[in-house]
């Protein structure tokens, strides 16, 4: 028990940072022209902050599903409801600044996100999970294997950036839009839906490398 409230501590604070990446998003998504592009590269500070610290994110430590134990399965439950919590907690906070309630605020920028995404199918956004966390898995397996410090961060910065603007869905960024927005309130049941449709598509597509990788080790072997 001891160890599953640290576990979700650590998720907490890692909601936390995709938060605050997602709010510099926001911010600047639409200010300017290009602003989506340096919005995706900043949004990088979310995971960078992570992965040095350690924290738990649960679209990383999915790529891991079949290097553990089933009872990771556990894990993975209790750090995807702590980055919900820490994704929640940032929203509702930024909700009671000048950040949202205006006609520029970042709430009303990701409401319209988040109308889009719910307009489209879960069958599409299953789908774009998937790809969005094969850009994941490079991110972090680069961040944790290049044995070039400049090579881990380009890692993570070109990771996070090209699943932004290649329009995927990460299942913890949305859950800080959906939270943000007003929307997982408002909608709630069709909101989590849509979670959990997403974060499903992230694990699918978080183990396809890992795997395809143990094949290829197994066949070469032979």
């Amino acid at each position: 028990m001891k160890k599953h409230l640290a576990t979700f501590v650590y998720a907490i604070l890692a909601g936390v940072c995709i938060g605050l990446g997602g709010t510099v998003f926001l911010r600047i998504k639409d200010a300017f022209t290009g602003g989506n592009v340096v919005g995706a590269l900043l949004f990088a500070i979310g995971l960078f902050a992570i992965c040095t610290r350690g924290y738990n994110l649960f679209t990383g430590k999915a790529c891991y599903l079949f290097d553990n134990k089933p009872g990771y399965l556990i894990t993975l439950a209790v750090i995807w409801l702590g980055n919900l919590v820490g994704t929640g907690f940032l929203a509702l906070v930024e909700n009671l600044t000048s950040l949202c309630g205006t006609e520029a605020g970042i709430n009303i920028t990701a409401k319209a996100m988040v109308e889009g995404k719910m307009a489209t199918s879960l069958g599409s956004v299953f789908l774009l999970a998937c790809i969005c966390n094969i850009f994941i898995y490079l991110a972090v397996n680069g961040y944790a294997k290049n044995p070039h410090e400049l090579g881990k961060y380009l890692a993570i910065f070109l990771g996070v950036s090209v699943f932004i603007l290649a329009g995927t869905e990460h299942s913890i960024a949305d859950m800080y839009y959906w939270a943000v927005s007003g929307e997982l309130l408002a909608a709630p049941g069709k909101s989590l839906l849509y979670l959990v449709v997403i974060s499903l598509g992230n694990v699918v597509g978080g183990v396809f490398f890992p795997l395809m990788e143990k094949l290829y080790g197994k066949l070469s072997a032979e």
